[in-house]
């Protein structure tokens, strides 16, 4: 049975490594993946999907003008796939999440999502919220703060090595931009200490 699932977590938590590994199982088994990422992160280069430890893979490209379902479709008129990954989920529109739902529910293949959970101020991207509303299955992927504790948040740094508190949502960078922290160190992070 079809699902749709989203996994999701901080900065550099090796989401990307994940959605490749998954990848690699179904096509060393003989059966065909469909690979998505945004546009708009074109870090590894426009229609890469790659990982910090080396791995990468070719994948189409998404924007929010684009109708995920008739994408799928389409790429599935063209030949069986097992399942779809979409990588940088969280640049994804509430429209597209639907989108993706009914290619689960209608077209009956299985989606496979992979993006942050929250951005650099503690609030939810809007693909994000509506995986969060409509996946079938959800997991964490998880990596840690410097202090050891399970990072949940990301702090945005500031060319002066500060976090930053305002900003746009969407900033494309990577280790040199983000760092990944527990709720605890981000609140320190951007002034809202406990008391001593």
């Amino acid at each position: 049975m079809a699902k749709l699932y989203f996994q999701y977590s901080t900065m550099n938590a090796g989401k990307s490594t994940v959605l490749l590994q998954a990848s690699h199982n179904y096509r060393e088994r003989g059966m065909d993946t469909y690979l998505l990422t945004a546009k708009l992160d074109n870090r590894a280069g426009t229609g890469r999907i790659a990982s910090r430890i080396g791995i990468g893979a070719e994948a189409d490209t998404f924007t929010p003008a684009d109708d995920l379902f008739a994408r799928i479709e389409a790429r599935l008129d063209a030949g069986p796939i097992a399942c779809v990954f979409i990588d940088e989920a969280q640049f994804l529109t509430e429209d597209q999440v639907w989108q993706l739902a009914r290619a689960v529910d209608d077209l009956r293949v299985p989606v496979m999502c992979y993006g942050l959970r929250v951005d650099f101020q503690g609030k939810l991207f809007p693909g994000s919220a509506a995986l969060l509303a409509l996946a079938d299955e959800m997991r964490e992927v998880r990596t840690i703060c410097h202090c050891g504790k399970k990072a949940t948040m990301v702090v945005r740094m500031g060319p002066d090595g500060k976090a930053l508190k305002e900003g746009a949502q969407v900033q494309i960078g990577g280790n040199e931009t983000y760092v990944s922290l527990c709720r605890r160190h981000w609140r320190e992070a951007v002034g809202d200490a406990a008391p001593a």
